[in-house]
């Protein structure tokens, strides 16, 4: 470390003031290995990751992963870092950019439920790109891709929901911190370098929802370039960049900066309580469908409520939505979007269509994303019924509670609701259940051979050097 930097640590120690919340992450991290970690964690870290290699993997059968590969590799040739999927090798940092579009680009990955961020598709990808490039143990890839999940939700969950409020979106935010510290801890960076390094991430993020009004795909984009983010700080922070020390609690901090007058909800205790003894990981969910996880419940409920009294899109004259009132302006706005998307972004974050889908076709997969869902005349007809409301109900956002009230054209009325969404809390999905999703993803893209061994590959990761499993997660 530089001298400046060296200067700037040992005056902040020498006033007694607390410590700042950068400072005691770095600690945290600098300290932290393998052994600290139940076992019951790293299987669940296991299953966690499987899910987002199906995706993935799933993810190369679509369009937007070759134009994004397309772009990329106009800008940086070839490399040596592995891409989920696909035979092309790329430069680190593009390599985490390509894998995090594929692992999020269908929406379909898992959530953070009271952080509001989907913590595999950064913290994997970093993980796995940074200890490919290193040669460093299979061990070593899950303690990174823990640690990153750890400080990717604490530092959502202290925003109290609030970055969507003003238009941003969590994960392409609080990603770029905990992907510094994660590339930090693998090239054993010092807590002084990891302080740096945080404060550097300060200056990175930002990720805008406007795609929502447009169906665009900047949304794909946003872990892949908090991990490019978060490597990238981290070599300047080992190479002696100096960076502000209180990039979370500064008078410009991250939340003062993003989140203007709600800035006083913030809970800044929120991103180091309980940091290795209590584990966010054991929140995240699983997705059951490929849309938005905040609309879940209400295809659950207009599913179940379809089977028990067989009904019909002819026989439903209106359709109420339960959501939480926080998140309409996400999954229901502007109306004329909703009810008609004209792509399958749009659809993603709509409960409108969603709903009528369900309803219509009895489930909702990968396939009613595709244009002739989107354009059938029946689902669109009925999509146009369904109204959205907030539920009175809500457990939000501890949970994305929800449910639907559904009028039959005789005047009955079906109701339903949903307090855990299906995914999360003591309805989390079984080993078993993550298994089947990962196999139906990945055997759109790979052999059944395939889907085995790398299923196998993935359980057993801390039996894998990082290089050799990085590879085996491409194609051959």
């Amino acid at each position: 470390m530089n001298a400046p930097t060296a200067g700037l640590t040992q005056a902040a120690a020498a006033t007694g003031k607390p410590k700042t919340i950068s400072r005691q992450l770095a600690e945290f991290v600098a300290g932290f290995s393998y052994d600290a970690i139940p076992e019951s964690i790293v299987s669940r870290a296991k299953s966690l990751i499987l899910d987002a290699v199906g995706i993935a993997l799933a993810s190369t059968q679509y369009d937007f992963s070759h134009r994004t590969l397309s772009g990329i590799r106009s800008l940086g040739g070839s490399g040596d870092c592995s891409v989920i999927g696909m035979k092309e090798r790329l430069p680190l940092r593009d390599a985490v950019l390509m894998n995090g579009v594929l692992v999020h680009g269908l929406d379909y990955d898992d959530t953070h439920i009271r952080a509001i961020v989907h913590p595999t598709a950064s913290a994997f990808v970093c993980a796995l790109g940074v200890a490919e490039q290193l040669g460093r143990s299979g061990r070593d890839l899950l303690t990174a891709y823990i640690l990153g999940v750890e400080i990717v939700t604490r530092i959502c969950d202290a925003a109290k929901g609030h970055f969507h409020d003003f238009g941003f979106h969590p994960t392409g935010i609080g990603a770029h911190f905990s992907c510094a510290l994660q590339t930090g801890w693998l090239h054993g960076l010092t807590a002084e370098q990891l302080v740096m390094a945080q404060g550097l991430a300060g200056s990175t993020a930002a990720a805008s929802q406007e795609f929502l009004d447009e169906g665009a795909w900047n949304k794909r984009l946003h872990p892949g370039w908090a991990a490019v983010a978060g490597i990238t700080v981290a070599h300047l922070a080992r190479s002696g960049f100096v960076a502000p020390t209180k990039p979370y609690e500064g008078r410009f901090g991250l939340y003062k900066s993003h989140l203007s007058h709600l800035a006083k909800d913030v809970n800044y205790g929120a991103i180091t309580s309980g940091l290795g003894t209590e584990w966010e990981l054991l929140g995240v969910a699983i997705k059951p469908y490929p849309v938005c996880h905040l609309i879940h419940a209400c295809g659950d409920a207009a599913l179940l409520l379809r089977k028990k009294h067989q009904l019909t899109p002819d026989r439903i004259a209106k359709v109420t939505a339960l959501v939480p009132k926080e998140t309409i302006h996400i999954i229901a706005e502007p109306v004329a979007n909703k009810v008609r998307p004209a792509n399958d972004y749009d659809a993603k974050f709509s409960v409108q269509y969603f709903v009528a889908t369900c309803l219509a076709r009895g489930r909702f997969g990968l396939p009613e994303l595709e244009a002739d869902a989107r354009n059938n005349g029946e689902i669109l007809a009925l999509a146009q019924k369904v109204e959205a409301a907030a539920d009175p109900e809500t457990r939000f956002p501890n949970y994305f509670s929800g449910g639907v009230v559904i009028t039959t054209t005789d005047g009955r009325e079906f109701r339903h609701h949903e307090p855990i969404n299906r995914g999360a809390g003591d309805r989390a999905l079984t080993a078993d259940e993550i298994e089947a999703k990962y196999r139906d993803n990945a055997q759109l893209a790979v052999a059944e051979n395939r889907v085995q061994e790398i299923r196998d590959i993935v359980l057993n990761l801390e039996s894998f050097a990082a290089r050799e499993a990085a590879q085996k997660l491409a194609a051959g």
